[in-house]
C-alpha cells in the first residue's frame, strides 16, 4: 500500500519523479475504473504538465512541498478552472468554471496533482452514488453493491488504489458513510475549518469539504494542507491550524470515550454492531475509558436534517434556470416555459424531490411549522452534544446501520435510503468534526467503519484516537481484489 506520505517523501528526496507517479496512477485508473465508474473526468494532460513542473523545480523548492507529486481526486462539485465541474447533473453538463476552489489552489500550491474529478450523487444529494446523470459507481469490494454516497467516487478512487488520497464533501455523512462502506478513512472537519469557496452549494449551513485516505496519517497530512482561513468564505474560521501530524503519536491512555445507547439501538445490524463493539474493546486496551452518555434528541435528527437540508437546497438550486450557464431547453415559447423546461430536463428525480420538499417547508404558512421548528431542534441537539463533551473527550458510534447494500435495493424507497445517514447527520447539524476509520468486516467480507466525533475544532484529538486505533489493528491493510 503506497501512501501519500511515502510518495511525497520519495519525490522530495529524488528517489522517484512526479511524472512516474502520475503515469502509474493514470495506468491504474485506465485498468480499474472501467468496472467501477469512480471518475467522470480524468485530467491527464493537466496532471502530466503539473508533474513536469514539479520535476523541474530546484531541490530546495521541492522539499517545501508537503504533497509533492501526490495524485489526488476531487469530487465533481469542487470547482476546477482546468476541468469541467458538473455535480454529476445534466443541468451542469460540460460546465467549465472560470475559477478554482480555494482547496484546489491550496493543493496545487502544496505540490499535489489533481488527476481527475469523481462521480457523486447529483448535487451531492444521495447516499449511494446511484443518483448520478453520469454513471453508477460500484463498490470495489463487491461490484454489485453501492459504495455509499454522495462522495462515492472519491471513496472508490482511494479504496481501489487509484489515488492515495481524495477530497469529498459532507452535508449529512457524505464523506464518512462511503468511507465506511469502502473500507477507507474519511474525515468531516468542523464547520468553518475548511473554506467552501468554490464548492457548489447544497446545504450551506451543513456542507464541509474533507479528506479521504487509506491511513489516518494521510488524512491528517491532507487536512493540514486545506485547513485555514479564507476571506472569500464568510463562514470560514480564522482559528490557527493545529499540528495534526504532530499529535498522532500521543498516547490515548486516560481519554474518555462516550458511548450513547441511542447509537446502538433498533436498526443496527449484528455484523456492524459486533465490529464496532470490538473496536471499543481495542480502545479500552489502549488505555481509554468508555463512559455511557445520553443523547435523547438524536431520534429527531433525521427529520430535522431533511427539513433544513432540503430547504437550503431549494434556495441554492434556484439559480439553475437555463439562462446563465448549464442546460437550456430547446424549442420552448416564452421565458417562463424555458425556465421550467430547463429545470425539468436538467434535474434528476432525487434533486427534484428535495427541491419540492424544501420549497414546501419554506412556503408561507408552513415556514414556522417546519423549517423554524427544525432549526430550534437543531439548537437543542447541539446543546445535547455540548453537555456530553463536558464529560468525555470523544464520542464513538457506528457510521451506518449496515454494510454496503445492493445496487437498486433502496432506489424505490427514499426513506430507507435517508436512514443510511441516521448516525452521521448529528455531526453536521452541530457543526462538529467526525471521522470514519475502518474497524473490521462483516460475515460477507464487507467493510465496517467506526465513527469518532469530537467538539468543535478537535480534529487533532480525533486524528490521534483514530491513528492509535489504526496502528494497533490491520483492517486498513486489506485491499479489495
Amino acid at each position: 500500500m503506497t501512501t501519500a506520505s511515502d510518495i511525497s517523501e520519495s519525490v522530495r528526496e529524488g528517489s522517484a519523479t512526479a511524472t512516474e507517479t502520475i503515469k502509474s496512477a493514470l495506468s491504474a485508473i485506465a485498468k480499474r475504473d472501467k468496472d467501477l465508474g469512480a471518475f467522470v473526468f480524468v485530467c491527464e494532460d493537466h496532471a502530466l504538465k503539473q508533474a513536469d513542473r514539479i520535476d523541474g523545480m530546484a531541490a530546495d523548492d521541492k522539499r517545501r512541498l508537503p504533497l509533492a507529486g501526490v495524485p489526488i481526486a476531487l469530487k465533481d462539485n469542487i470547482c476546477t478552472d482546468f476541468a469541467p465541474t458538473t455535480c454529476a447533473s445534466k443541468i451542469l453538463d460540460n460546465f467549465n468554471p472560470p475559477y478554482s476552489a480555494h482547496v484546489t489552489k491550496k493543493l496545487i500550491e502544496a505540490g499535489a496533482i489533481v488527476i481527475g474529478k469523481t462521480n457523486l450523487d447529483e448535487f451531492a444529494m444521495g447516499s449511494s452514488t446511484e443518483n448520478s446523470a453520469k454513471c453508477i459507481t460500484r463498490n470495489p469490494w463487491d461490484r454489485g453493491r453501492v459504495p455509499g454516497g454522495s462522495s462515492g467516487g472519491s471513496a472508490v478512487s482511494v479504496a481501489a488504489g487509484m489515488t492515495p488520497i481524495a477530497l469529498g464533501s459532507d452535508t449529512g455523512g457524505s464523506i464518512r458513510q462511503p468511507a465506511s462502506l469502502t473500507g477507507v478513512v474519511g474525515l468531516k472537519p468542523t464547520y468553518g475549518r475548511v473554506s467552501r469557496y468554490g464548492l457548489v452549494a447544497f446545504g450551506s449551513s451543513l456542507d464541509q469539504i474533507g479528506p479521504f485516505a487509506r491511513t489516518v496519517e494521510d488524512a491528517a497530512l491532507l487536512l493540514g494542507v486545506i485547513a485555514g482561513s479564507d476571506s472569500r468564505d464568510s463562514t470560514c474560521i480564522s482559528t490557527d491550524v493545529a499540528d495534526y501530524l504532530g499529535s498522532l503519536s500521543d498516547s490515548i491512555a486516560g481519554k474518555k470515550i462516550g458511548i450513547a445507547r441511542e447509537y446502538f439501538g433498533e436498526g443496527l445490524v449484528d455484523g456492524t454492531r459486533k465490529q464496532v463493539e470490538s473496536s471499543l474493546e481495542k480502545l479500552r486496551e489502549l488505555g481509554a475509558e468508555t463512559v455511557e452518555i445520553d443523547l435523547p434528541l438524536t431520534k429527531y435528527g433525521i427529520a430535522c436534517y431533511y427539513l433544513i437540508a432540503t430547504a437550503e437546497a431549494s434556495s441554492n438550486l434556484a439559480r439553475y434556470d437555463g439562462v446563465h450557464y448549464g442546460h437550456r431547453s430547446k424549442n420552448v415559447g416564452d421565458i417562463v416555459e424555458m425556465y421550467s423546461a430547463s429545470r425539468v430536463e436538467g434535474f434528476g428525480p432525487e434533486v427534484k424531490r428535495r427541491i419540492m420538499l424544501g420549497t414546501y417547508a419554506l412556503s408561507s404558512g408552513y415556514y414556522d411549522a417546519y423549517y423554524l421548528r427544525a432549526m430550534k431542534v437543531r439548537t437543542l441537539l447541539r446543546r445535547d452534544l455540548e453537555k456530553a463533551f463536558e464529560k468525555v473527550d470523544v464520542i464513538c458510534s457506528p457510521v451506518t446501520p449496515d454494510t454496503a447494500f445492493k445496487i437498486g435495493e433502496k432506489s424505490s424507497d427514499p426513506l430507507a435510503m435517508y436512514l443510511a445517514d441516521v448516525y452521521t447527520i448529528t455531526a453536521n447539524l452541530a457543526g462538529i468534526p467526525a471521522i470514519s476509520v475502518p474497524c473490521g468486516f462483516d460475515d460477507a467480507g464487507l467493510p465496517v467503519g467506526l465513527q469518532i466525533m469530537g467538539p468543535a475544532f478537535s480534529e487533532a484529538t480525533l486524528l490521534n484516537v483514530a491513528h492509535q486505533y489504526q496502528i494497533n489493528t490491520n483492517h486498513h491493510k486489506k485491499m479489495p481484489v
